[in-house]
């Protein structure tokens, strides 16, 4: 296979940089970084702007893990939110699809991930242990397991239900309507509300 060859090593080390974000390769980075050679200064210097304040400046919630601008984020922070159910996820990205819903009023717990041994993700690599303390501060009545079907997703399900076992905690799973192995952030509105409202007690068997 031939080794693309570029005319400036400027332009190397952006499309290097570009291709490490997910599922761009290097001739799609090659395409991003010769339109953005093509975009006013002001808008590429935005771009960068963004992108570095981004990173500097943005929070995670200290009591749910969302992303946020402030130390508690708008959804833990709103009293008018159910307080006593806490919707377990995955990700940010489940966050923002099950709030597209318009259908759940709880607060959230990501965890930032799920057990998996071949990735090399363990209990103690994602927020479980906060999840488990605070469950066991006393304000919640129900925890909604909205973990993606799969594989990992059941593990991690397993797993969250036997150590909140001791909690006498309402445990209950989301409907089945996404199909196994699919990701939770990439199903429509209407079916992930409904998984959601016709959630079930969650059965170890």
């Amino acid at each position: 296979m031939i080794q693309q060859q570029y005319p400036s090593q400027l332009l190397e080390k952006a499309v290097q940089e570009f291709s490490k974000l997910p599922g761009i390769g290097r001739k799609t980075a090659l395409r991003l970084v010769l339109w953005m050679l093509r975009q006013d200064d002001a808008d590429v210097a935005g771009f960068a702007e963004a992108i570095s304040k981004l990173k500097a400046e943005v929070k995670y919630c200290k009591v749910c893990h969302n992303v946020s601008d402030s130390d508690v984020c708008p959804i833990c922070a709103d009293y008018r939110r159910d307080q006593t159910t806490v919707c377990v996820v995955e990700n940010i990205q489940d966050v923002m699809a099950i709030e597209n819903t318009q259908q759940y009023r709880g607060l959230y717990h990501v965890l930032g991930g799920v057990i998996s041994p071949m990735d090399g993700m363990g209990p103690a690599d994602i927020e479980i242990d906060s999840l488990i303390k605070r469950i066991g501060e006393g304000c919640v009545n129900e925890v909604i397991l909205a973990l993606s079907p799969t594989m990992e997703g059941d593990t991690t399900n397993f797993y969250i239900y036997r150590k909140l076992a001791p909690t006498g905690v309402k445990v209950s799973v989301i409907a089945r309507g996404i199909a196994v192995g699919n990701e939770l952030e990439y199903a429509d509105e209407v079916t992930l509300g409904r998984s959601i409202a016709n959630r079930t007690l969650f059965d170890e068997k």
